[in-house]
């Protein structure tokens, strides 16, 4: 691994300490939030400084500045750094919400949403993050809140022990939220895409990152702007032991991302009309950036682990590097490029390991790898079922019985049948044919292995299913149901989904 020398600025994902530039060491630790860089705690020998409110959220720059340059194994051993015995396994949850005038029930602009931060900071205790002059985003401990391109509010939860500590955290922030918002006029609609606005009614957030992508999206696929702009989600983020264990979650969580996907699908809505998906927000994936997304088949070579990881994310075009509080556009070129000093945005420089993780956060496939793996096939969603995702993932992945199961109900799948799941299940959702059944068959069978993994974790952890054992029960996803109440009660009109859904 390359040596550190010098600090000259720190990750926005800590609370960090102002310290003199002796007598320091760094320690690495873990933290998930798919929006923040490499997560390093400087402690010093002397005396402990005021505490700083940082700079942008993701980059950090020049953090870690190496004696040599980076190769290719410092790539591989950063992925390989996040391996850790099972006593220290964490759930990390992520969650995106759509704000909304009350009234009106128009997307927030920056201004509300720059008031609401700024009154949650105040009210219950949060750090500022900024960017320039606007407040983008909170940190407290472990926890912060970003803000998606077109305003979408985003927790991402701090590293936890159980699924209950998870859910409390949940609750507390909505709990929060909901406090500023509402004497504002303001609520959150938890949904996996935006039902009634079209794209030129959302109005986009003062974070640099956003204006290069936006650019750059139209040029790769049809639907990037929507992704962006008008898709909500939540994930999950687990850790894994070794490289073997890695490689074995993966691949469950690939083959499995479209149950998932159908167990919380909820995103029928587009521009006030059902738009013939059950999730809109998955579909949306499939035509953004073929580059960057997808199933990843090589995960399911023989030969896969961190370093074939590697392979593929240095020739993932790059979007951006962050310089001197600046997004330099970098879009198209590669990180193998950036390795031999050969980058054109910034030529003869060459990259630090910030540099790879901001890189890292731009890869989007269906399970995303950074120092831990990411699960990232489900819409948002109403509570419940924001306890649900990350329950359902750990009944699976952090339980070697039912993991084992899964890899072995999974270990015929071909390529082709998990693509064609991928694909169909956006509009199909559980009724999706599969084999001599339908993937309803499949998903019973999957969600009591979920169920029996969290009753062996010891944790009565197993009743936060319960919010998606009524969809497999049925086979009738969330989506379906909303539909059901469109062309019922309803009567055609979308607006109610705003109070059906309200957080």
């Amino acid at each position: 691994m390359a040596t550190i020398s010098r600090v000259t600025s720190t990750s926005p994902s800590l609370r960090h300490d102002a310290i003199p530039p002796h007598n320091f060491h760094i320690r690495n630790t873990l933290s998930f939030s798919s929006n923040y860089s490499l997560k390093r705690i400087i402690t010093s020998g002397g005396r402990s400084g005021r505490r700083l409110i940082v700079a942008a959220s993701p980059p950090t720059e020049d953090a870690v500045v190496a004696t040599h340059p980076l190769t290719k194994q410092d790539l591989i051993d950063y992925l390989a750094s996040g391996c850790k015995t099972k006593d220290k396994w964490r759930i990390g949850t992520e969650h995106e919400k759509f704000g909304f005038e009350l009234g009106s029930l128009r997307p927030m602009k920056y201004e509300q949403i720059s008031e609401l931060l700024n009154g949650i900071a105040e009210r219950f205790d949060w750090e500022k993050v900024m960017e320039g002059d606007n407040i983008i985003g909170l940190k407290q401990g472990k926890q912060s809140i970003s803000l998606e391109p077109g305003g979408q509010f985003e927790l991402s939860g701090a590293p936890l022990e159980t699924l209950h500590q998870t859910c409390a955290e949940v609750n507390s922030h909505l709990y929060q939220v909901k406090a500023v918002a509402e004497e504002m006029g303001i609520g959150f609609l938890g949904i996996g895409f935006q039902p009634k606005w079209e794209r030129k009614d959302i109005p986009m957030m003062p974070k640099g990152r956003y204006e290069i992508m936006k650019k750059y999206m139209p040029k790769v696929g049809s639907l990037g702007l929507d992704m962006m702009f008008r898709t909500c989600t939540v994930q999950v983020n687990l850790d894994f032991s070794s490289e073997a264990d890695m490689i074995r979650k993966f691949r469950a969580g690939l083959a499995l991302q479209p149950i998932a996907t159908a167990l919380f699908a909820n995103s029928p809505f587009t521009d006030g009309k059902p738009n013939g998906f059950v999730s809109m927000r998955s579909h949306i994936w499939t035509d953004t950036d073929k580059d960057r997304t997808g199933m990843l088949p090589f995960v399911f070579d023989d030969s896969f682990g961190f370093e074939q990881y590697v392979d593929y994310a240095l020739d993932v075009p790059m979007y951006f590097v962050y310089r001197k509080k600046k997004y330099i556009d970098c879009t198209g070129m590669t990180f193998r490029d950036f390795l031999a000093g050969k980058l054109p945005c910034i030529p003869g420089e060459l990259p630090t390991l910030n540099d790879w993780e901001n890189h890292l956060t731009t890869i989007f496939p269906e399970v995303r790898l950074k120092r831990y793996l990411e699960m990232r096939g489900a819409d948002g969603g109403p509570w419940r079922r924001l306890c649900a995702l990350p329950a359902f993932w750990v009944g699976i992945l952090y339980d070697e019985v039912s993991l084992q199961r899964v890899l072995d109900l999974t270990a015929d799948w071909t390529l082709e049948e998990r693509q064609m799941l991928r694909n169909k299940v956006t509009v199909t959702g559980l009724k999706t044919p599969f084999r001599d059944g339908l993937l309803k068959h499949v998903a019973e069978e999957v969600l009591e292995l979920a169920k029996d993994g969290l009753e062996r974790r010891g944790y009565k952890e197993s009743g936060f299913l319960n919010a998606v054992a009524e969809v497999v029960r049925t086979g009738v996803t969330p989506a379906e149901r909303l539909l059901e109440l469109y062309h019922g009660k309803w009567e055609q009109s979308v607006d109610h989904v705003f109070e059906e859904l309200l957080y």
